[in-house]
This record gives structure tokens, sequence and C-alpha cells, in this order.
């Protein structure tokens, strides 16, 4: 039973680690399908990006990197402000693209 129960804790442990991380960015400005497009086909380029959502009504971009990248949020924000949008509130988080998609459209 106690090896049980260290090899949980050691487990859960070693979780965050293996966390995806990902950037979840309010975005202004974007009004119609055309304009998630066209974030999400910029942001898609980069090349630590593994996936992209683009959600108009929560005006919220989600990008997520690839295994062993890191996301750079300086330039996620010049793609973003040179498309013509303008970036509100950046932040990182622990979840995947997946997951940001599945807790927005769980809030409408």
């Amino acid at each position: 039973m106690n090896k049980l129960v260290i090899t949980l804790a050691l487990a859960l442990a070693a979780l965050p680690s293996f966390a995806t991380t990902s950037i979840k960015a309010t975005v202004n400005g974007m009004v119609c399908a055309f304009c998630a497009q066209g974030i999400e086909k910029r942001i898609s380029s980069m090349p630590a990006t593994k996936a992209v959502y683009v959600d108009l009504k929560k005006k919220t971009v989600a990008i997520e990197a690839k295994e062993g990248h890191a996301l750079d949020a300086k330039a996620i924000t010049a793609e973003i402000t040179d498309a013509g949008y303008d970036v509100v509130k950046l932040e990182t988080v622990q979840k995947s693209v997946e997951e940001i998609k599945a807790e927005i459209k769980g809030g409408k």
C-alpha cells in the first residue's frame, strides 16, 4: 500500500512537467470569420506553433506550442498587431488548445 501511495505521489508530482504550454490572448477588432482565419493562418505559420484556436464571440486566440518549443509572446503580439488587431491581454496557461476550446464552448 505504501509503495502505491509513493508511486502515485511521484506520478502526480511529475505531471506539471508534461503539461502543455499555450498562450491565451484577448484580441479586439475581430468581427468576422475572415478575421479569425487571417489570425489563425499567421500564427500557424510560426515555427513553434502546434495548434491555434480563434473564438470571435469571446475575442480569444489560443496558441499551443509544439513539444520542446517555447512560444514567443512578443512575436505573437507582433503578428496579431501587424494583422490589424489589438492584443488586450496575453497569458501563459498550462492547457492544450483543445482544453481551452472546450472551456470556452462549455462557458456559453
